[in-house]
């Protein structure tokens, strides 16, 4: 039973996961939208949306946080002064999941995510 676990762990070591989570989020905020499997999808969905909300502020700490978790300067300037102003208004739900396809080879259910 998974009782107060409050992450998915997606196979990966957590150095592994960690990387993976940054990789996706430059990806997303590079080009908008991306194709990943269900679970990749939920989990960045978590990691990307508290960047936003972080990154609303504009200010230095904002910049430093961000670059704190995705370590890409261009990402992070994008996010901060392009993406996030847009959602100065909203209070959440930046992204959205949107289950595409099944992934031929194994049968997993793929899910495309996007800035709303």
């Amino acid at each position: 039973m998974r009782h107060q676990n409050r992450f998915r762990k997606l196979g990966r070591t957590s150095a592994h996961r960690k990387a993976l989570l940054k990789n996706l989020a430059i990806a997303l905020i590079e080009h908008g939208k991306i194709e990943t499997g269900v679970c990749k999808a939920k989990e960045l969905q978590s990691y990307i949306e508290k960047l936003v909300t972080t990154a609303r502020k504009g200010d230095f700490n904002a910049h430093r946080y961000v670059f704190a978790y995705l370590q890409n300067k261009e990402a992070t300037h994008k996010l901060v002064t392009e993406l996030a102003p847009k959602y100065a208004e909203r209070k959440g739900g930046y992204t959205r999941i949107h289950r595409s396809a099944i992934r031929r080879g194994d049968a997993s259910v793929l899910a495309q995510i996007a800035f709303v």
